[in-house]
């Protein structure tokens, strides 16, 4: 489905500032760009694109692009709606030669009849920081990509595609490593290539599990470069005959996969988070406790966006795995340097929010945590004191055990219900189509329910 539409006339002040900087067509030919992936994601995080050759890169930046967004996916459109603008952000500019030479991905804004669509997820994190900024605030965000790397079988069963990686506690396994040399090296390369910084590629808890990390920077830039990697991670693996995939638990006795944020808060160059006055040990101002507090405070609603799949909570519902621990919290604690935690609080400067995992929507996950931690600072919410190793408060949240029971949540949540782009009809709209997918899940009869029902009475 392909639209062209009217060029947008811009205003005179808009005029002037792109004739002071180079042109989307002038960039790419600077970095030998012949192709453009012009891609923005749905609310569940599918990568769409259009493949713009350079000699229509004028168009692209020009609002030409249209897109028919009911097909696009999960975007808050109908199919009589008006297109899908992709508004590009030169600032995002990723040339990908390592997938295809003259191949460049650019993230781009969904505007529908000239205005930022509300329900795309760039869009929405791109408020959410808006808001942070009137408060003279910047959030920055690291981000811990973690994946498995499978094939599929003719019987449809998932298996290692390493199939010497079946050992129970596999982690930071150095021949593991050594064996998917070459997969781990490309990534690694492509990442340091980009500029982002890539300073560890290790083997994690499961068999044929890996994670891939890069520095840290402002949320929307992070936000960009886990879409970006997750796009590479499965082009590269696919070409050398394997699958990467971000499920959460893509097997029983295993250990899913996390998105892990490390957040912390800035004031120009002055970090907010860390205090040589803080009592409770950890090193925190007022306003991160502040923000710690509205983070545990909104935290099932959370899990909506951070565990937004059927098989996220496969991960999060796990007792026990092969290796011994599943790395999922099951309540909303915080803590010192301690995993178990849901925030983890590995230094002054940062905090770490566990409780994501891989199917998470980096956009609308970023969004949503910041606006619950928000609302922690603006309440001036008390966290409590941090709980010991292993431990949590009595009166400490249990995360939802299903994705209905966070749908559920999300819509008891004020705060969370209207954190994308501070509309609750938009909360509303994802919290439906979150539901639709659980009971679309629920209608299919399972093989466990043959074993446990068929001849039970």
């Amino acid at each position: 489905m392909t639209t062209l539409a009217p060029t947008a006339v811009p205003d005179t002040a808009e005029q002037a500032r792109a004739a002071s900087r180079p042109s989307l067509a002038d960039v790419a030919r600077a970095h030998n760009v012949r192709f453009l992936l012009a891609t923005f994601v749905d609310m569940t995080g599918k990568p769409c694109a259009k493949l713009v050759p350079i000699e229509a890169a004028d168009q692209l930046e020009g609002g030409a692009m249209g897109f028919a967004g009911y097909a696009a996916g999960l975007i808050g459109q109908k199919p009589q709606d008006a297109d899908l603008i992709a508004v590009p952000d030169l600032s995002s500019f990723t040339p990908v030669p390592f997938i295809k030479e003259g191949l460049a991905i650019i993230h781009c804004d969904p505007h529908v009849n000239g205005q930022p669509w509300p329900y795309a997820p760039r869009v929405i994190l791109k408020n959410t920081l808006a808001r942070l900024a009137e408060r003279g605030m910047e959030a920055k965000i690291g981000a811990e990509v973690e994946y498995f790397l499978v094939k599929k079988n003719h019987d449809g069963t998932l298996s290692t595609a390493d199939t010497r990686d079946d050992a129970p506690r596999p982690c930071y396994d150095a021949r593991g490593v050594t064996r998917m040399y070459e997969h781990l090296t490309s990534i690694s390369e492509a990442m340091n290539g980009l500029g982002w910084g890539n300073y560890a590629n290790d083997h994690e808890d499961a068999a044929g599990q890996f994670e891939q990390n890069f520095n840290y920077a402002d949320a929307l830039t992070t936000a960009d470069r886990v879409v970006s990697l997750r796009y590479i991670l499965s082009v590269l693996a696919e070409q050398r005959g394997m699958t990467a995939t971000f499920m959460p638990k893509p097997f029983t006795d295993r250990t899913g996969t996390g998105l892990h944020f490390h957040v912390s808060l800035w004031s120009g160059a002055e970090p907010l988070f860390p205090s040589d006055a803080d009592t409770r040990g950890l090193g925190l101002s007022p306003l991160a406790y502040s923000f710690i507090g509205g983070l545990l405070e909104h935290a099932p609603a959370l899990q909506a966006f951070l565990a937004p799949t059927v098989n996220s909570y496969k991960r999060t519902g796990a007792t026990t795995s092969s290796s011994g621990a599943t790395w999922s919290p099951r309540k909303a604690s915080y803590g010192g340097n301690d995993r178990t935690h849901m925030i983890r609080v590995p230094d002054n400067k940062r905090l770490e929010l566990r409780s994501g995992d891989g199917s998470a929507n980096p956009y609308l996950a970023i969004a949503a945590a910041l606006s619950a931690g928000l609302a922690g600072v603006e309440n001036a919410t008390d966290p409590g004191t941090p709980s010991g190793p292993g431990e949590s408060r009595p009166d400490a949240h249990t995360l939802p055990a299903t994705l209905l029971h966070a749908v559920e949540a999300l819509r008891q949540d004020p705060v969370i219900l209207a954190s994308l782009s501070g509309d609750p009809a938009i909360g509303s709209y994802y919290a439906d189509a979150k539901e639709e997918e659980f009971l679309n899940w629920h209608n299919q009869v399972s093989d466990w329910e043959i074993r446990s029902y068929l001849t039970a009475i």
